[in-house]
């Protein structure tokens, strides 16, 4: 009893204790989860239109809303949620049913959907342009007649619900594409592009994935060694023919009054946008509480060009005035598309009716519960309007250098295997340093603090929002590996002969962390280069490697270490 109390009063077995609780909250493990998880959510679908919200990117696996139930029949897997979806698609159109999360109940029903069919006919179709003269500073429109073919909207059956799932989440460590399925590609600036320029790309891809639908995505930059520039894209549930079409093309951003387009992104129409603290940033009238917690409001200007300013006036200058909350706005609003899809619609001051302001702001909100969330919010919401603004087209083309499709069946059949095989390789270990030992005193805590390390090492990977990939369990098992190496070293200086003199329990650990540390240090050092140049999965291996040696140096060993000390006796 007196060797458990000085066991677990050491401090560094308490902070092994200590962080493998933390590890365990973040990790969260939750054996009994049933249900099927929300991916992602089509745009305009049933699904959408019932309000069932989409996940935001930032969401845990754990977190996830769940469908539960369909028309009060349990689902408890996502097989389960296809089989009864598709039942209730195969009735027909119009068909409502009730489908019931862990968070809510929505009513959905049945939708139509059609084909574009272009007929082998014509016909005149009326179209309005603004033509702005930069000699006479006027705007002048007119209508022509343009000669297009005739379209036909053909019935071709049910419309999916719009939902994609997967099986529900058992904990918070988030499977990467080698495991979960899904697709990755990887793409480079068909020409040299600043940092500024890569960051917009970065920002523009993510926007135009968020507004299809696809949230569950990784989008970061690389670099190889020769200092070329990449983009890696990883969609998880995602086919290879919807992630080309979405990132392959340059990509449109327009504004519209109506149906008439006042301007396009990029630098032909808006000219500047502020992202600099002076003229862009929250609201200085500050926040205040709303109905359903704290509302803000963000503001930034932007520059538009005389041409584009002129079509703004000519725009609104037939428009109604409205007043509302103690403000007059125009009666229809600014709406921003991206690839033909609206993405915001903003109210237009009545002061800015008929008039070509090349110098104008815009405003919109944020919300959350408190004040706090309620900025982030709209510093997230103005964020995303300006990378629209500026980027409603690619600077630059992207050519797709690599696509890797990955099937889930066998993503889930090598995580089966991997456990299997994880469990044989710490027994056989286990099996080897008893027949090395045959010391229960030496063998029991080196057991203790592998498993310690793995949890520690998946843990880690939670609360940082890592994937899980191929190459972070080649990464888990190189650093438990070099932790039976390290703990060999402790034990045998531990265990090496009889002690005298006072001083030489310390000289023998002090050789021991040597080594360790020397090992270390060679190891971090060796995975640096792979951070940076890993276009692919080497970023991941090195990154892993070296929080796991780092948890083995730093917690696990000098815990091992002092149990061992305690449970041989050695006295200092």
């Amino acid at each position: 009893m007196k060797t458990v109390k000085r066991i677990f009063t050491n401090w560094r077995v308490l902070l092994l204790i200590g962080t493998l609780i933390l590890a365990l909250i973040a990790i969260s493990p939750r054996p009994w989860s049933e249900g099927a998880a929300i991916r992602s959510i089509a745009k305009d679908s049933a699904a959408e239109l019932s309000g069932i919200p989409a996940p935001g990117p930032r969401i845990t696996p754990v977190a996830r809303e769940r469908v539960i139930a369909i028309n009060n029949k349990p689902i408890t897997t996502a097989a389960e949620y296809f089989q009864t979806v598709n039942a209730i698609t195969a009735l027909g159109v119009n068909k409502s049913f009730t489908l019931q999360t862990n968070q809510n109940l929505y009513s959905l029903t049945t939708q139509a959907e059609y084909e574009t069919i272009i007929l082998n006919e014509t016909e005149l179709v009326n179209v309005t342009e603004y033509v702005y003269n930069e000699t006479t500073n006027e705007t002048t429109n007119f209508t022509r007649q343009e000669l297009r073919n005739k379209t036909e909207q053909r019935y071709v059956g049910v419309e999916d619900v719009g939902l994609t799932v997967f099986d529900a989440p058992t904990n918070n460590i988030r499977q990467g594409l080698d495991l979960s399925g899904g697709t990755r590609v990887i793409l480079q600036p068909a020409e040299p592009v600043s940092q500024q320029d890569l960051d917009i790309i970065v920002a523009n891809i993510k926007e135009r994935l968020n507004v299809f639908g696809l949230s569950d995505l990784v989008v970061r930059t690389a670099t190889d060694l020769n200092k070329n520039d990449f983009i890696v894209v990883e969609i998880a549930g995602a086919n290879q023919e919807e992630v080309r079409e979405l990132i392959a093309k340059q990509g449109k951003f327009e504004a519209r009054i109506g149906n008439a387009t006042v301007f396009f992104g990029g630098d032909k129409d808006v000219t500047y946008v502020c992202r600099s603290a002076d003229c862009s940033g929250i609201d200085p009238r500050g926040c205040g509480p709303s109905a359903d917690g704290w509302a803000c409001r963000f503001r930034f200007s932007i520059s538009l060009s005389p041409a584009a300013a002129a079509r703004q006036a000519a725009v609104t200058e037939t428009l109604g005035v409205t007043f509302d909350q103690g403000g007059s706005y125009l009666d229809q609003p600014l709406d921003l598309y991206l690839d033909d899809v609206l993405v915001d619609s903003l109210r237009i001051s009545a002061d800015l009716q008929g008039r070509a302001v090349t110098n104008i702001e815009i405003s919109g909100p944020g919300v959350g519960r408190n004040q706090q969330e309620a900025v982030q919010d709209a510093l997230v919401n103005m964020k995303k309007l300006q990378t629209v603004m500026i980027t409603g087209s690619l600077p630059v083309k992207l050519n797709i250098v690599k696509t890797d499709a990955v099937s889930p069946l066998l993503g889930k059949e090598f995580v089966n295997n991997a456990i299997l095989l994880g469990v044989l390789a710490l027994a056989a270990v286990v099996i080897v340093v008893f027949i090395r030992y045959r010391e229960p005193r030496v063998t029991i805590p080196m057991i203790i603090t592998l498993s310690s390390e793995a949890i520690l090492i998946l843990g880690f990977a939670a609360a940082a929002g890592w994937n899980l990939d191929l190459a972070a369990i080649a990464a888990i098992i190189i650093a438990i590996g070099t932790g039976v190496d390290h703990q060999i070293v402790i034990a045998d200086e531990t265990l090496k002969g009889s002690v005298s003199a006072g001083g030489a329990w310390k000289e023998r650990i002090a050789r021991a962390l040597f080594i360790i540390v020397a090992a270390y240090v060679t190891t971090a050092a060796a995975m640096i280069p792979l951070v940076s140049a890993g276009a692919g999965m080497l970023r991941g291996f090195a990154i892993t490697t070296i929080v796991g040696v780092s948890i083995g140096v730093f917690i696990t060993r000098p815990a091992f270490a002092a149990m061992v000390e305690i449970l041989v006796n050695k006295e200092e």
